[in-house]
């Protein structure tokens, strides 16, 4: 059976440039690019044998689908590939499960590695001091649904709006807010925004960083 490895990024020439790095450790695969996190979720569910997941799409920004993609897929090897060199932001993707962590930065036969370690089994990730994240964990306790409903209250969207957004009713939405500040362990929309917030990247800091 071919392998199928999955990159998963908005720009066209960081995937070209991520393809070569690919067709030298998996010199037989084949190499299939996306450009969201929901085509990626479409190419992944025909299988495949590794995900190469950029954290900042048009319809992902953050850890989030980092996250959707280890539930529904558990088995399957994912390696964020990220502008961002926040060494907390290192600690939380292996945290939240990540095989491996490749600065968009890192020089090609870095990413050679990395992607060696990958194919191997192993885990790759740019040496960091930041600890366990406590309030990751608890994210990490919600459901898919839950979590599109956290990432709504951080857009400030209101009850009756969340639930016109994810065509629920409104009594659903509250059922799962009462189970959002019971699992995050906080008492109103304001301090879940400020967990929830630790799910963000922010694009346009680690470009800057990194430019």
């Amino acid at each position: 059976m071919t392998q199928r490895i999955i990159i998963a990024d908005d720009h066209p020439l960081f995937r070209t440039a991520l393809s070569h790095a690919v067709g030298k450790v998996w010199p037989d695969a084949e190499i299939v690019e996306a450009s969201s996190a929901a085509q990626a979720r479409a190419e992944v569910e025909t299988g495949a044998e590794a995900l190469l997941l950029d954290l900042h799409m048009e319809d992902s920004r953050g850890l989030s689908a980092l996250m959707d993609f280890r539930q529904d897929f558990p088995a399957l090897p994912v390696a964020i590939v990220s502008a961002s060199e926040d060494p907390r932001v290192y600690a939380a993707a292996s945290q939240l499960g990540a095989a491996a962590f490749i600065p968009k930065s890192a020089p090609l036969e870095q990413m050679r590695d990395a992607l060696a370690c990958v194919r191997d089994g192993d885990e790759w990730f740019p040496e960091t001091d930041a600890e366990p994240d406590e309030d990751l964990a608890k994210i990490a306790t919600l459901t898919p649904a839950q979590r599109r409903i956290l990432a709504q209250l951080n857009e400030g969207l209101l009850n009756k709006q969340i639930a016109y957004e994810l065509n629920i009713s409104e009594a659903t939405v509250k059922a799962h807010i009462t189970a959002i500040f019971r699992k995050l362990g906080v008492v109103n929309r304001t301090q879940a925004v400020l967990l929830a917030a630790k799910l963000v990247v922010d694009q346009e800091a680690a470009e800057s960083a990194s430019g």
